[in-house]
């Protein structure tokens, strides 16, 4: 339990410079990788997550647990913004590949919609 509490207490850019492949420290391209995380950020407001009010980051100094709680049915997404941003930061370069990245963010966009699905609760 205590990974998972230090994983929600992450740098949300930080983290998804990780899986992007770009060292903490290089911060020439923070500006778009930024940009873009708020994109994925404002997409899963409208599908219900994070604070209703919506959510941004301007820096590595916001963290999973300050956009949604810890919640582990919601662990997917942060899999979302990091595969969203990289679709808007570095495509894939061929049609297959591009596809196949698609249907990975249709699905968790699926899912992410069944946990905050507020007709679940009634």
């Amino acid at each position: 339990m205590a990974d998972e509490q230090t994983v929600n207490k992450a740098s949300i850019l930080d983290s998804v410079k990780k899986d992007l492949g770009i060292m903490p420290d290089y911060t020439h391209f923070d500006p778009d990788i930024i940009m873009d995380i708020n994109t994925a950020l404002s997409i899963l407001t409208q599908l219900g997550v994070g604070p209703e009010s919506g959510f941004s980051i301007s820096d590595n100094t916001a963290e999973w647990d300050d956009f949604i709680p810890d919640d582990p049915r919601l662990e997917m997404v942060k899999s979302y913004v990091s595969k969203k941003t990289k679709q808007l930061f570095d495509p894939p370069n061929t049609g297959p590949l591009s596809d196949a990245f698609n249907k990975v963010l249709d699905e968790l966009v699926w899912r992410i919609n069944v946990v905050v699905d507020p007709k679940k609760e009634e």
